[in-house]
């Protein structure tokens, strides 16, 4: 019983690194890009943002373009499929003692970066489905930043909170709103230094920019791997 707490204990505290600012602003980043990529590099689709992919899709079977309308379709299920399986992943292994479940999501995101960026444009709409599934994964993985419910990935649903806190704070003036404002547009001003990025470098290394994302979600996992080794260390010095 007292191990069961203990371990308990330490992954409270680990899904409490996966709230830190930092974290989140890196993972701001590798949203952004990723869309970026997949709109310049992968067909023009929206690997993130669902509602966009929705809109062409249905104008496309409308218009009785199949093939375009399949084109956003499959990506949109994709990304259904990323969140499925996400919140499986979470309720079967949110005990893990080896490893982290939010690492393991980590790491089967940069997987599916390192197989997206060798991947030539023949492949378009299987890139589009994995980079959409990674995604989902993400976004359904880190939900909070400093305790507050966030999106990784787009913007729409940050711009609201951080628009609705700011309003909040001018009129009571608390530091808490102020903060929270904070948290949200600083979240979406990485999202767009990162599609910025994306998509000017994706010019420069075509297919092989999304391998940039991979470096950031690398740096993801070693900043809650390294509190997860210093959180050990204390257990032991205990």
């Amino acid at each position: 019983m007292r191990m069961r707490r203990h371990i308990r204990e330490r992954m409270t505290h680990q899904e409490q690194v996966s709230e830190a600012l930092i974290l989140s602003l890196f993972l701001a980043f590798s949203g952004g890009l990723q869309d970026a990529y997949t709109y310049m590099i992968r067909d023009h689709v929206f690997a993130n943002g669902q509602t966009g992919n929705v809109v062409l899709m249905s104008a496309g079977f409308m218009e009785g373009n199949w093939k375009m309308g399949l084109r956003y379709l499959i990506p949109v299920l994709a990304f259904a499929a990323g969140i499925f399986l996400a919140e499986i992943i979470g309720t079967r292994y949110k005990w893990a003692r080896l490893l982290h479940w939010r690492q393991g999501i980590l790491l089967m995101e940069i997987g599916l970066m390192i197989g997206v960026g060798l991947l030539s444009r023949e492949y378009n709409l299987l890139a589009n489905c994995m980079v959409s599934f990674a995604c989902a994964l993400q976004v359904q993985t880190f939900r909070k930043v400093c305790g507050h419910a966030y999106a990784s990935t787009m913007c729409i649903g940050n711009l609201r909170s951080g628009t609705e806190a700011l309003s909040v704070y001018l009129r009571h003036r608390k530091k808490e709103d102020k903060d929270r404002a904070g948290y949200y547009f600083s979240v979406i001003a990485v999202f767009a230094v990162g599609a910025g990025t994306g998509g000017l470098l994706s010019g420069y290394f075509q297919e092989k920019t999304i391998w940039i994302s991979c470096v950031i979600l690398v740096l993801c996992f070693l900043l809650m791997e390294l509190d997860r080794l210093e959180q050990e260390a204390k257990d032991y010095k205990e």
